[in-house]
C-alpha cells in the first residue's frame, strides 16, 4: 500500500482575489506566488495576530524574511504549507489601453503550448466547454484571462461530441437563410391582421394561397405595419446595447461558480478569447430562439397581434443586419462607416472590454456614457 499523500489540487487566483480577505475573520496572504488563508493561525502566531492582519490581503515575501519585523524558523516556513490553498496566475494581458486599431488588422496564431504553459488557463487543444466547467480557477481570474484574445487558423473545439459541437458552429449566411423568411412571413401576416385580426400563422401554414390577399389590402394597412416594422429596428437596437452591455458582459454580477462561468462562456466568452473565429462570430438559430422568446411574449401582451407582429419583424431584420454587421466587422473589407465601427468594435476586444457595447451603432454608448475613445 502507498503511503503517499493525496495530491492537493491548487485553484489559481488573481492578486484582486486576495486583496478580497484581508479581515481578521477571513484573512488570506500571499508568498512567492503562492496563496494562504491564515485565518485559523491568527489566534497562534508568536507574535499576535496583529503582524499578519498588517499584511492581510498582501503578499509576506518581505515580512517574512524581515528579522527587524519577525524572525521565523526553517519549521515556521515549513507550517505554512499547511494553509496553502492557491496560487497566483499569470497576469499577463493581451488587452491594452494603448491599443492602436487598424482596419486591416490581423492577429497573430496563438501558440497554443506556450499559451497553455504560460496562463494554465484553457488549452486549445482540447474541448474547451469540460475545461471551463471542471475549473480550478476563480472567477477573477476567468474573467482577467477570457478577455485576454487568442487566435487560431481553425475554430476550437468547444465539445467533444461531434454532435454537440456542430450546434455551435454557425456560418455567417445560417442567419438570413434561416431568420429572414420568418422576418417576411411576420411582416406580411402583421399587415393582413391589421384588417383582419383573427389570421392567425397556423391559419397561412394550412392554406398558404390566403397571402394572395395581401395584393387587396389598402395602403394604410402597409403604412402602419411599416411604422411598426421601424419601431422594432429602434427597439432592437436598444436590445442590442442591453444584452451586450447586461447580460453578456454580466461579469460583476456572475457567481463565481464553474457552472456559471461555463454559461458565460458559452454565450459570450467564447467571443472574446476567440474573436477572430469565423464560426462563432452569429448567433445559432437555437441561441437567438432562445433569446427572443421572452422579448416577443413581451409585444404579445403590450400591443394588439398585428402591431405586435409588426414590431417583431422590425427587430428580427435589425437582428440580421446585426449578426451580418457583427461577421464584416472582423472579417471583411468595408464602406467608411462601417470601417470606423470596425476600429470601435475591435478596440472593445483589445483595448477596453467595459466600453463600447454598441456594434451596429454608436448611439447608446453615447446615452449611456459608455463610449469607448478609438
Amino acid at each position: 500500500m502507498s503511503d503517499s499523500k493525496p495530491v492537493r489540487r491548487v485553484r489559481i487566483y488573481t492578486a484582486d482575489d486576495v486583496a478580497s480577505h484581508s479581515r481578521a475573520d477571513d484573512c488570506w496572504v500571499t508568498r512567492a506566488g503562492r496563496v494562504y488563508n491564515v485565518t485559523p493561525f491568527l489566534n497562534d502566531h508568536p507574535g499576535g495576530d496583529d503582524l499578519i492582519l498588517r499584511y492581510a490581503g498582501k503578499d509576506i515575501d518581505g515580512a517574512m524574511e524581515d528579522p527587524d519585523e519577525h524572525s521565523h524558523s526553517a519549521s515556521a516556513f515549513e507550517m505554512l504549507d499547511e494553509y496553502l490553498i492557491g496560487k497566483i496566475g499569470t497576469s499577463a494581458t493581451i488587452v491594452n489601453e494603448d491599443w492602436v486599431p487598424e482596419v486591416d488588422f490581423h492577429p497573430d496564431d496563438t501558440d497554443v503550448s506556450e499559451d497553455f504553459e504560460k496562463c494554465q488557463f484553457l488549452d486549445l487543444r482540447r474541448p474547451l466547454v469540460t475545461q471551463v466547467l471542471y475549473a480550478n480557477f476563480s472567477k477573477s481570474f476567468y474573467l482577467q484571462q477570457v478577455h485576454q484574445p487568442r487566435h487560431l487558423a481553425e475554430s476550437a473545439r468547444l465539445f467533444g461530441p461531434d454532435w454537440m459541437e456542430v450546434l455551435t458552429r454557425t456560418p455567417w449566411y445560417v442567419v438570413p437563410i434561416f431568420w429572414l423568411p420568418i422576418t417576411t412571413f411576420l411582416f406580411c401576416l402583421a399587415a393582413l391582421q391589421s384588417t383582419a385580426p383573427s389570421i392567425s400563422a397556423a391559419s397561412l401554414f394550412q392554406n398558404p394561397f390566403s397571402l394572395s390577399a395581401l395584393f387587396d389590402l389598402p395602403m394604410s394597412s402597409f403604412l402602419q405595419t411599416g411604422a411598426c416594422f421601424l419601431l422594432g429596428n429602434v427597439i432592437w437596437t436598444i436590445l442590442e446595447y442591453a444584452l451586450h452591455r447586461f447580460l453578456f458582459h454580466i461579469d460583476d454580477w456572475l457567481p463565481d461558480r464553474p457552472i456559471f462561468l461555463m454559461l458565460h462562456f458559452l454565450t459570450h466568452g467564447v467571443h472574446h478569447f476567440l474573436p477572430m473565429d469565423r464560426l462563432r462570430l452569429v448567433m445559432p438559430p437555437t441561441l437567438f430562439a432562445i433569446l427572443q422568446f421572452p422579448f416577443t411574449r413581451l409585444a404579445y401582451v403590450l400591443f394588439p397581434v398585428s402591431i405586435a407582429n409588426g414590431i417583431i419583424s422590425g427587430a428580427f431584420a435589425f437582428y440580421i443586419l446585426y449578426d451580418l454587421m457583427h461577421y464584416a466587422l472582423h472579417h471583411t473589407k468595408l464602406p467608411e462607416y462601417m470601417r470606423e465601427m470596425k476600429k470601435y468594435h475591435l478596440a472593445h476586444h483589445y483595448k477596453n472590454f467595459e466600453l463600447g457595447f454598441g456594434v451596429t451603432s454608436k448611439i447608446w454608448d453615447i446615452v449611456f456614457n459608455t463610449v469607448l475613445p478609438v
